[in-house]
């Protein structure tokens, strides 16, 4: 089972999420996060904190088949955090991404995330994928910010396209659309 969960920052969409595994102990937490500064550190140790000690945690943005074990259940968070970190290893300091690098990022972000997905389902095993909802908010006022925007869109879309399940989380309140 492939299940989607998505909504806006600060929506409960990870709580949510981790409470989809709450009676497993066979679940592999797949953390997207760089600690860059002391705010990230933060809110990584806050989601540390929050799951099961059970879990086994892979960290990691490529590569991420590298995650799948014995363990029947699968969790990601995020894809949005995974979507800039590729984003920007591959758009390095660019002050304008063109049609044709903004395909090839959008690409290696779902080639990522599909490999995943393909051996999960292919083994049976469940995989929770949490994603933002970019859109909702006001349009960036730079370009960098107005590609992303678009190319985090559209990875939902595909992604969204393939999950057997799909939740919207607002307010704390979890709303199966698919």
């Amino acid at each position: 089972m492939i299940t989607l969960v998505t909504g806006g920052a600060r929506s409960g969409k990870s709580t949510f999420a981790e409470n989809l595994y709450k009676d497993k102990e066979d679940v592999v937490y797949i953390a997207t996060s760089k600690i860059w500064d002391k705010e990230m550190e933060e809110r990584v140790k806050h989601h540390r904190e929050n799951r099961s000690i059970f879990w086994r945690t892979y960290e990691g943005n490529y590569d991420l088949i590298n995650a799948i074990g014995e363990e029947k259940n699968y969790l990601l968070d995020c894809i949005t955090v995974l979507s800039s970190n590729i984003m920007f290893d591959m758009t390095k300091d660019k002050e304008y991404i063109n049609n044709a690098l903004q395909n090839k990022v959008e690409d290696k972000i779902y080639g990522e995330l599909y490999s995943l997905i393909k051996v999960i389902d292919d083994k049976g095993y469940n995989l929770v994928l949490v994603t933002n909802e970019v859109g909702y908010s006001l349009v960036p006022d730079n370009h960098i910010g107005r590609v992303f925007r678009d190319i985090q869109g559209r990875i939902n879309q595909r992604i969204g396209a393939i999950s057997s399940e799909v939740y919207l989380v607002c307010c704390g309140i979890p709303v199966k659309i698919k």
